[in-house]
């Protein structure tokens, strides 16, 4: 791993992405008030280290909010303020990474109440939806695209439940939170759901289509 790692840092270091990337990481730690930034930057260097790992491919054939049904299926995955303020961004995505679904694409952000209102938009009617809305805007919140077969019905699987009390042992709330107002983590429900909240948070220029090395389906 580790000779596969430095044969390629000179390709990485070499290209004008990650140049940028170091470069952000670096203004970033000259204004101690930027926390955003900082953290921002930090994603973004794990996304450069990362390409060690997969085979960087442009696929247009792959639209924005993924293929239902196919191996390019894709969901929409948000690890709320209430996990971003206990750290536990990198716990929950090893999850889904340890499953086999691919990250396409990732963004921490603090929303707006208008963005958060128009994701819980269907939920509108309901007498928690004002403290909703401004908790989820209350903080950073990491906004992620996951692709894999199946990956909105097993995604809903591995975060459990809605309240974490009625949760499988094992899954993300089971484990990892108790009051169903913290929740920690949103997941897209069904396909329809996933292509809505994929193309409200992001654009087709943020997502990174990929191809794994990995050999996680069985080649037919």
């Amino acid at each position: 791993m580790f000779s596969r790692f430095a044969r390629a840092f000179p390709k990485i270091l070499a290209s004008g992405a990650s140049q940028r990337t170091f470069a952000t990481v670096q203004k970033a730690f000259a204004n101690p008030t930027s926390k955003k930034l900082i953290v921002g930057s930090s994603l973004l260097i794990g996304s450069a280290f990362a390409t060690t790992s997969f085979v960087a491919c442009e696929n247009k054939s792959v639209p924005l909010v993924g293929l239902p049904g196919t191996n390019q299926e894709r969901s929409f995955i948000a690890i709320k303020v209430s996990s971003t303020q206990r750290r536990l961004i990198g716990e929950i995505i090893a999850r889904f990474e340890k499953k086999g679904f691919k990250l396409v694409g990732i963004k921490i952000l603090v929303p707006t109440p208008e963005h958060a209102a128009k994701h819980y938009e269907d939920l509108n009617k309901k007498p928690f939806f004002n403290g909703l809305v401004k908790f989820f805007s209350s903080g950073a919140v990491v906004a992620m695209v996951f692709e894999g077969k199946d990956v909105v019905r097993t995604g809903r699987v591995l975060i459990g439940a809605t309240d974490p009390s009625q949760s499988a042992p094992g899954t993300i709330r089971f484990d990892l939170c108790i009051e169903t107002g913290r929740n920690i983590i949103h997941g897209s429900d069904s396909n329809e759901s996933a292509a809505h909240e994929i193309a409200l948070w992001f654009k087709e220029d943020e997502i990174a289509n990929w191809v794994s090395t990995n050999p996680v389906y069985e080649k037919m």
